[in-house]
């Protein structure tokens, strides 16, 4: 499973880098002459309703998706990770009053709770980078929290202390360090989340605004097309299903290759 989902995110990487040479067309291109022309030698997964041509837009619209993946993933593990660190280090009040805050923002459905601060910002992809990730941090708070406490009494841990290590070094260069593999799995599969999410606002038009190419705004074009431009439904909507579905599988093999009781 790590295999064939990192020759999925290889690939989508490779893609993304190569996107302004390998790019057939500008992605904004408009040719009216071409409007809605189906998949052809000249246009391999067609047109939209301007004319552009669609693999043109979905390679650069994989570059949109990256960004918001791993932007949007990397506030939520700073956010998530701290939080976790502090609560299942330090225990009592300070334990207890992170996880009451933490079952809060779990009693709002992370959607609709994106849909709600979206729309007093302006839509924009640094506001939706943000947004993500303030709202994708409650699970790794509690798996990094799991974690500390399982290693706060350690060995290790009880010698640093008595050598007089403060409680910030102990926090990160001590037990930190040996949290990172829920980390990590936690990260590969939340870039996967950011990108289904990234998706599905600029589908609902308040996401990635036009004419910047994004997976999401092309499907809304095919969205008001579906009857006569089938391709601006399909294409897209195949990248999105392979790359989270990539993440996933890659995610899933380094949990089973990290955690040993799923070994034997």
């Amino acid at each position: 499973m790590a295999l064939a989902g990192s020759i999925v995110v290889i690939l989508l990487f490779v893609i993304s880098l190569l996107a302004p040479w390998i790019s057939p067309y500008d992605p904004g291109e408009i040719n009216l002459q071409m409007v809605l022309a189906s998949p052809s030698g000249k246009h391999l997964l067609g047109t939209d309703q301007l004319g552009r041509d669609v693999l043109s837009r979905m390679i650069w619209g994989s570059r949109i998706s990256l960004k918001v993946g791993f932007v949007a993933t990397g506030i939520a593990i700073v956010i998530g990770t701290i939080l976790g660190a502090v609560s299942g280090y330090y225990g009592r009040w300070v334990d207890a009053a992170i996880m009451r805050f933490v079952d809060i923002m779990l009693c709002f459905p992370a959607f609709f709770l994106i849909l709600a601060v979206i729309a007093f910002l302006e839509p924009s992809i640094w506001n939706i980078m943000i947004v993500i990730g303030i709202t994708g941090w409650m699970g790794i708070t509690r798996l990094v929290r799991a974690d500390f406490i399982s290693l706060r009494e350690r060995d290790f841990v009880q010698a640093a202390r008595v050598i007089g290590a403060s409680d910030p070094r102990i926090i990160f260069l001590h037990i930190l360090p040996n949290a990172m593999a829920s980390v990590l799995v936690a990260a590969t599969l939340g870039v996967a989340g950011a990108i289904l999410t990234e998706s599905a606002l600029s589908f609902l038009g308040i996401g990635v605004q036009p004419p910047t190419p994004s997976w999401g705004n092309i499907l809304t074009a095919g969205k008001d097309n579906i009857d006569i431009a089938w391709w601006l439904s399909l294409y897209p909507g195949l990248a999105i299903l392979i790359t989270v579905l990539g993440y996933n599988l890659l995610g899933e093999g380094i949990r089973d290759s990290l955690d040993p009781r799923l070994k034997g």
